[in-house]
């Protein structure tokens, strides 16, 4: 049988479960068919209880992580390969990172509130959170992975630290930081929601929608909603997976 259909099997029978389901229950406020569900999805440009529209609320989310997971790019990459390279550096943080990295990113939410208040800022922080330690303990890994051999062949033809980082350790570490960039977003993107869910941190966005719709008791908008969130997250994840196929597909190859 065909890959492609075997993938749809299970989707197709949850669908078709979903909507026997639902006409049997026959309650709207529990279970919803599917149409309404579908009406809304295929309407991204209507608005919402007051929410703004699925379009509008999904550009505010897409926003806010893109921004809380750049900034853990930014710090994270850099930092990691230096921890990687450097034993002394690796020391100096180790304590530090192994303290922190197991803290759920949303325990921080009483602390970030109080420290920088309402809005943008406090949820980018969350979302960084989220994506910084997944990133940077893969990026610590890629460097620590590389073969030794390949850097002594290198420093007998004089290359000095730069030349060996640039060469060699971003080049062999570039499929360990996919690795951790594809789980960081994954993450981020679960945190934004959640941390939109949060009272009073972002008036807009998908988790705010979700949110909304529960006070009012609105399931299809909920669901509706759900599935942006799903969709989404599958779209960046099947990038970070189409780059590492494309780009690092030797990492297989054994050294």
């Amino acid at each position: 049988m065909n890959k492609k259909i075997i993938k749809l099997i299970v989707p197709i029978c949850i669908i078709i479960g979903w909507e026997l389901i639902a006409m049997a229950i026959d309650n709207p406020w529990k279970l919803p068919q599917l149409g309404k569900i579908v009406t809304i999805i295929m309407q991204p440009n209507e608005g919402l209880l007051g929410t703004g529209t699925l379009i509008q609320n999904t550009y505010f989310s897409l926003k806010r992580v893109i921004l809380g997971f750049g900034l853990g790019c930014l710090i994270a990459i850099p930092l990691g390969i230096g921890m990687g390279w450097s034993k002394k550096l690796g020391d100096l943080f180790d304590y530090v990172i192994e303290v922190l990295r197991p803290i759920p990113p949303l325990a921080w939410i009483p602390l970030i509130l109080a420290w920088l208040g309402l809005g943008l800022r406090s949820a980018v922080v969350i979302i960084f959170l989220g994506a910084f330690f997944p990133i940077l303990v893969n990026t610590i890994e890629g460097v620590k992975s590389i073969n030794l051999s390949y850097i002594e062949v290198a420093k007998t033809f004089n290359a000095n630290d730069f030349n060996i980082l640039k060469k060699i350790v971003i080049p062999h570490s570039s499929p360990y930081i996919i690795t951790g960039l594809r789980i960081g977003m994954g993450i981020a993107w679960m945190c934004l929601v959640a941390a939109e869910m949060m009272p009073g941190i972002a008036p807009s966005g998908l988790g705010y929608l979700i949110w909304q719709a529960n006070t009012v008791g609105q399931i299809s908008i909920i669901i509706a909603g759900i599935v942006y969130i799903g969709v989404i997250g599958l779209l960046i994840d099947r990038t970070f997976k189409f780059i590492e196929n494309r780009y690092f597909s030797w990492r297989e190859v054994k050294d």
